[in-house]
């Protein structure tokens, strides 16, 4: 089902990059630029939890939005890791951390789809806590300001941002270890 109404959500996700990127470009206050930023980003990486219940709801789950779905999300959290480390909001260290380990475990799940092991190297909770994380920390660092009058998001996102970097590490090394076994069964 290639235009279902959580596939189009998906869509969304990856048609928000150039937007969230050129929202810096535009000749308007800093503060508008990160609020605006910031919401758009909130939005649309809610439209991740949100298409997916909608897929199970729908009855409208497919193996293109199951493929989809991740690429958009990595796609948005990459691009959103590049501005904030061109605004200098983000380490640049952090930042090869995060996109790194989305290359090296998207090639292994490819990998061991190849040679049928696709259960080895699935999604993990932990997985999951990693991208939670990211996608609170991200919107605090486009911000970048007093939220509420008492919270400093680039404090609060900077710590969040890093933390994002050990539990992608962890992450990783959950899954390499994980595929280890079916990598050596298959290499005999």
């Amino acid at each position: 089902m290639f235009l279902t109404i959580p596939t189009v959500m998906t869509w969304t996700r990856i048609v928000a990059i150039p937007l969230i990127v050129g929202i810096f470009y535009l000749d308007i206050t800093p503060a508008s630029r990160n609020l605006i930023a910031t919401v758009m980003f909130v939005v649309f990486a809610a439209t991740d939890w949100l298409d997916g219940f909608l897929a199970r709801k729908l009855n409208q789950t497919s193996s293109f939005g199951a493929f989809l779905d991740p690429v958009a999300d990595k796609f948005l959290v990459c691009a959103s890791l590049l501005v904030l480390v061109h605004l200098q909001r983000a380490d640049v260290f952090v930042a090869l951390i995060i996109i790194g380990r989305e290359i090296a475990i998207s090639a292994l799940r490819e990998w061991m789809a190849l040679i049928g092991a696709t259960k080895s190297v699935a999604v993990h909770m932990l997985g999951k806590i990693k991208t939670t994380v990211q996608m609170v920390a991200i919107p605090f660092l486009l911000f970048d300001g007093i939220l509420f009058g008492a919270i400093n998001t680039n404090v609060w996102g900077t710590w969040l941002i890093w933390l994002s970097a050990i539990l992608t590490v962890w992450s990783m090394a959950y899954y390499l270890k994980k595929a280890i076994p079916e990598i050596r069964a298959r290499a005999k």
